[in-house]
């Protein structure tokens, strides 16, 4: 028995020995500071810090506004950085563990880095390839600064890492996420299309889910204002933390560029923003930019499949992801990852499927943000989004001319007529392949409306306007998948605004901070079907059901029936993002009463004591909720009785151009952020400096002049010595 046992024993420590050996994985170091830093001095860059914090970046070139802006960045948020860079290299779960794992497949799935191998060389121009890299430089010396904060192996950082980026998260936007889960769920989520001449049954699925995002975006101009001013309101819903959160800076080079607004960690220019002559805004858009194919397996060979009545070979690659396990410790997952005529294969459960998608293979995003951020005028801005480099968001303008405009912005495949592109289609056929993508003329748009206003609330494109003239439906193609939604933000809108009432800064801070609940909701329908049942067997639900009854819809901080009103509605509305199937809505009323009598001790208790905006030592109410203009989400309904504000409304600015007698144009813009300028420096008084403004409607003045900003100045220095 002792021999048995030692030869199971040592086989056991064999066996462990060997493990450890296969997962052996140690992070390499980073390379000294003198390494990193190597090329920094080549940039002239002076940044000015004013007293909210925000960095005014001034550099001679754009690529050295792009390495300022990287290395102020990176002293508000340098994790968050360093995680958007691991996430678009596909490394994420080597530093995070199997929660990233699905990441780094979804990269090499997406095929991110082949593309950078193919196209960054020949097909990124040159001052675009300029600013990636200073940025990347502006990474790197901040690294050599902070080696301590440096994830291990990360460094140095690239161009590359910059445009990975953008190739990576671009898609993401418009919810090609959601339809590879959707791929990768236990049963088959979409029927197959039909061939339009005649052709196959389709057959029995679940319905599918789609996550939608938030967002505001209005423009009206001087003369629907009243007071011969031109205004725009930039009001993106994100997440209050994390890698697409919004960093405000301003942006000065003396090649031209002089850009304030918000950018996400690793994006060199402004994603949305302003500048003395015009302004932008964007929301998330819903069209349908992906289509799926389900495919044929040969079934004597795997790795074929029918195309044209042929069997075709997969393209095939082995996507090695390390996970980690601990310290020098890590899983290698090996997995296949497969290519048809179509693109990108997903093998699940209930098929085997390609995906084509809008942004795939596209390596143009950054050149077109970078083409933005140098407009001056309507033209050239129009001309820059006719490059059609970024897959989906709406965009609305307004400039100091007076001009408004909604673009329904995205690159629209150039689908075969007649299908029903919305279902999946029969892999099969290499008609059904489609080449390329519809011109940018053919992108909906309405400039300069009658009305004189246009927004965008994550809405259908045939509401974009309160005048008579907005899109028809009837002058585009079912092919290009237009959304056909409304949200509760765009019907009250409509229920808001007449098309003729002069709009002044008043009346679109009214539009902006509007906190109720449209007539025709799904918050309303979910409020009829709880009132239609008899609650008079139960008091306490009689006397909730009553409370309901007299809700008025807002969600005002000293409203007493908006909790309930909430509450009871809260997953309902949240399902889209949570995937998540709502109760019904007689369970959610019992549900919403039973909190707030556990947490509260009564039904009625102030919003503003369950709604509540957190960030360090401060715990404060705040009005809104989800899905209303001033839109508020919390992440769940929490155990101590109130719900954290963790996304909705954050980076807020309000643009005016006015225009005097003699025809001189004057800008001013407010500004306010959810926390502050030092997104994940709990110890900066810049942490949270601005959150007792934001929870109150209170607005910060844009500072555009050099020499006003250096009166506010509180630093004042070059990244190569920032102290």
């Amino acid at each position: 028995m002792k021999k048995i046992f030692k030869i199971i024993f040592t086989g056991f420590i064999i066996l462990i020995i060997g493990a450890g050996i296969w997962a052996w994985s140690p992070l390499p170091n980073n390379p000294d500071a003198e390494t990193l830093s190597k090329g920094a001095d080549k940039y002239d860059v002076n940044i000015i810090r004013d007293d909210w914090g925000v960095p005014h970046i001034y550099g001679k070139t754009d690529a050295d506004v792009a390495f300022g802006l990287a290395y102020a960045h990176a002293e508000d948020d340098f994790e968050t950085m360093q995680l958007a860079v691991a996430a678009a290299r596909g490394t994420l779960a080597r530093y995070q563990g199997k929660g990233a794992a699905v990441t780094d497949y979804l990269v090499a799935l997406m095929g991110v880095w082949d593309t950078i191998e193919r196209r960054y060389k020949t097909d990124v121009s040159p001052d675009v390839k300029a600013a990636a890299e200073a940025y990347a430089a502006g990474l790197n010396l901040y690294a050599a600064q902070n080696p301590g904060a440096t994830w291990r192996g990360l460094a140095p950082f690239s161009g590359e890492d910059v445009i990975a980026g953008f190739i990576f998260k671009t898609p993401l936007f418009y919810g090609l996420d959601g339809t590879l889960l959707e791929l990768f769920g236990d049963e088959r989520a979409q029927e197959i299309a039909l061939d339009p001449s005649g052709g196959r049954q389709n057959f029995h699925v679940t319905p599918k889910t789609l996550a939608e995002r938030g967002s505001n975006g209005i423009a009206i101009s001087a003369t629907r204002s009243g007071d011969n001013t031109t205004r725009l309101l930039i009001n993106s819903h994100q997440p209050m933390s994390g890698p697409v959160a919004w960093y405000e800076a301003h942006l000065v080079s003396e090649q031209g560029i002089n850009m304030t607004g918000g950018v996400f960690p690793g994006t060199p220019f402004i994603l949305h923003g302003f500048n003395d002559n015009l302004g932008w805004a964007n929301t998330v858009s819903a069209q349908d930019l992906v289509d799926v194919y389900v495919l044929t397996i040969n079934p004597k060979n795997k790795n074929q499949y029918l195309l044209d009545e042929v069997w075709v070979d997969f393209e095939q690659r082995t996507a090695l992801i390390k996970v980690k396990l601990f310290g020098p410790f890590a899983f290698k997952a090996k997995r296949k990852v497969k290519y048809s005529a179509h693109g990108p294969v997903v093998e699940s459960k209930h098929g085997v499927y390609a995906f084509r998608y809008a942004g795939m293979d596209e390596i143009r995003q950054l050149e077109q943000y970078y083409r933005l951020n140098q407009t001056k005028d309507l033209d050239g801005f129009l001309d820059a989004m006719s490059m059609n480099a970024l897959p989906s968001i709406n965009y609305i303008y307004g400039d100091k001319d007076g001009n408004v405009a909604f673009i329904h912005n995205a690159q629209y495949p150039n689908r075969k007529e007649g299908w029903d592109w919305k279902k999946y289609l029969p892999g099969d056929r290499s008609d059904l392949i489609w080449q390329g993508y519809r011109p940018f003329s053919d992108v909906p748009k309405l400039i300069n409306p009658s009305s004189g206003l246009v927004y965008n609330s994550n809405n259908s494109p045939f509401t974009s306007t309160d005048g008579p003239d907005n899109l028809l439906p009837s002058s585009f193609p079912n092919s290009m998948g237009l959304q056909i939604n409304q949200t509760n933000r765009s019907l009250r809108m409509i229920e808001m605004t007449d098309g003729e009432t002069h709009m002044d800064k008043a009346g679109l801070l009214a539009l902006k901070f509007d906190n109720k609940y449209a007539k025709d909701s799904r918050v309303a329908e979910v409020i009829k079907e709880v009132l239609v049942f008899d609650w008079s067997d139960e008091p306490q639900m009689l006397k909730a059901a009553v409370l309901l009854r007299s809700w008025d819809m807002h969600t005002n901080v000293d409203n007493r029936a908006a909790a309930l009103g909430v509450l009871l509605t809260l997953k309902d509305i949240t399902e889209e993002f949570t995937h998540i199937p709502a109760p019904a809505p007689e369970t959610a009323f019992r549900e919403a009463v039973a909190y707030l009598l556990a947490h509260h001790g009564r039904i009625d208790p102030k919003w503003g004591e369950v709604n509540r905006l957190i960030r360090g030592d401060i715990n404060i109410p705040i009005d809104g909720a989800p899905d209303v203009m001033r839109a508020i989400y919390p992440a769940d309904m929490g155990d101590k009785g109130q719900l954290d504000a963790v996304a909705g409304d954050t980076w807020i600015a309000i643009i005016e151009w006015t225009t005097d007698e003699d025809g001189d144009s004057k800008m001013n813009a407010e500004l306010i952020h959810q926390f502050g300028s030092a997104t994940s420096v709990p110890t900066s008084k810049h942490y949270a400096d601005q959150a007792e403004m934001f929870a109150t409607h209170k607005w910060r003045k844009a500072l555009r002049d050099k020499a006003e900003i250096k009166k506010r100045a509180v630093r004042n220095y070059s990244p190569a010595m920032p102290n």
